[in-house]
């Protein structure tokens, strides 16, 4: 059965994040395994953007 681990990232509206510095970010991701599944945008705690990733694990137990 698959697995899979999720990870969370937020680009804070405060810190004026360009899109360039919010591609490398996810591009390193993506070379890390990691998948975009989700993007949200909220002003909720000054977030203005929150990307959901996740990539396939190894079960526990597995060999690798």
């Amino acid at each position: 059965m698959k697995t899979f681990e999720y990870d969370i990232l937020s680009f804070p509206m405060t810190r004026k994040t360009s899109l360039a510095e919010m591609r490398a970010s996810l591009n390193q991701k993506g070379a890390d395994g990691w998948e975009v599944v989700s993007v949200s945008t909220s002003e909720f705690a000054n977030v203005g953007h929150t990307v959901f990733l996740k990539r396939e694990s190894t079960p526990r137990g597995a060999a690798a």
